[in-house]
């Protein structure tokens, strides 16, 4: 793997950030805290959002690793990572769902029409997804999940619930495992479906924050008919699926992007911050806490990059033990990185946005968000088990 990146990444890297540098200015004031909650959980966040949805169908920077015939420019899957890296940044809205998880999938499993028909509706940022896995009862054992789809003529009819579902309230499509045979077990007899959240026969319910933040939800689907054809796959081939779905999920070059922008804010505060009549920046134990952060970042950074490159040699199988080691990770950096911010700030650092916080508050807010990282998207026990098993070539258990 080369590390350096090429003349022409680099140009395009730098055309990135110009391009965000100037668009982030326009973001308005409730555009706050970690992407997803900036993006779904305000209303000037999600306007906001739309309205960078149409300057990236614009400029096709967001599609740039889709084939040509889908309006992509035939780049490589490490060009693509640059993308999600500058915009992580910069704070960038995104879609993680339709056009980071479900699109690579519909790419991969999806028939000509499904193709002809979502691909171009997921880059003009016409359709918006959510993520239909999760259930009360089946979080990081997914495939205990019931959620059901009986086939009837050219229909099938789910029947079931979805929790934790971010952004439902703002989709129009998601992209749900459920469970085809309802006599199967575990991963057997598990189907994948792109349902429109119009049909009649769903309820999308709020499941809100203690501070009243609207992120999260849970779905109700009740005789809800899905033509046929907008099952991706064939029938019972959901787990592999969705495995193929989890490695993009997984990868998150923008986890360390977000941690880059944090520790940079960090070290301008402990540059400028005294304590006992010295500058933190002289204290030897906030440096070495900082030069081991931004170690892992670089670390974490790299496992990203190779997961694209695993994935552009079409090694899909080893990109699932390099994504689950990013994963792990970037869930474990963010948490010993707000940690540590908050604790050398003090009081002041658990302040919200203000002129008193530390930060203008944004590593209370990460703080807060990432003590479930660790959980969401596969706990890090899994993605442990996933990295002996693939990775290192453990006994499966």
């Amino acid at each position: 793997m080369d590390f350096k990146l090429t003349p022409e990444q680099q140009a395009l890297k730098k055309e990135l950030e110009e391009f965000f540098a100037r668009e982030m200015k326009d973001a308005p004031p409730d555009y706050q805290g970690n992407i997803l909650e900036a993006t779904f959980g305000s209303d000037g966040g999600w306007e906001f959002y739309k309205e960078i949805k149409k300057k990236y169908a614009e400029t096709g920077y967001h599609i740039m690793a889709w084939p040509k015939e889908y309006g992509g420019r035939g780049a490589t899957i490490i060009e693509q990572l640059i993308f999600e890296e500058v915009s992580s940044y910069y704070g960038g809205p995104h879609d993680p769902f339709g056009l980071g998880m479900f699109a690579p999938t519909v790419l991969l499993y999806g028939n000509d029409d499904q193709k002809q028909r979502i691909l171009p509706a997921i880059a003009s940022g016409e359709w918006q997804y959510c993520q239909g896995w999760s259930e009360p009862n089946a979080g990081s054992d997914l495939a205990s999940l019931k959620t059901t789809a009986i086939k009837d003529g050219d229909h099938y009819v789910i029947n079931g619930q979805k929790i934790w579902t971010t952004g439902a309230h703002r989709a129009d499509h998601i992209f749900l495992l459920v469970r085809t045979d309802p006599s199967s077990r575990r991963s057997a007899g598990l189907s994948v479906f792109n349902v429109d959240l119009r049909l009649p026969g769903i309820e999308v319910r709020p499941i809100r924050y203690m501070n009243g933040t609207h992120l999260y939800n849970e779905i109700f689907f009740t005789d809800v008919r899905v033509p046929e054809f907008e099952r991706i796959g064939g029938e019972g081939e959901g787990w592999k699926l969705t495995r193929a779905t989890m490695n993009f999920e997984r990868s998150g070059v923008g986890f360390f992007s977000e941690v880059r922008r944090g520790l940079e804010g960090l070290i301008r505060y402990v540059k400028t911050t005294r304590r006992d009549g010295r500058l933190l920046s002289e204290n030897p134990i906030v440096r070495q806490k900082i030069a081991k952060l931004a170690i892992d970042m670089e670390v974490g950074r790299a496992l990203a990059y190779r997961v694209g490159w695993e994935q552009e040699k079409g090694n899909l199988l080893f990109s699932a033990a390099a994504a689950s080691e990013a994963k792990v990770m970037g869930s474990e950096l963010a948490q010993r990185m707000s940690n540590f911010a908050t604790e050398i700030m003090g009081l002041y650092g658990q302040l919200e946005a203000s002129k008193w916080a530390p930060m203008n508050g944004t590593m209370v807010d990460t703080y807060q968000l990432c003590m479930g990282f660790n959980i969401a998207a596969g706990s890090s026990e899994i993605q442990r088990n996933i990295i002996a098993w693939v990775g290192v070539g453990l006994p499966r258990i």
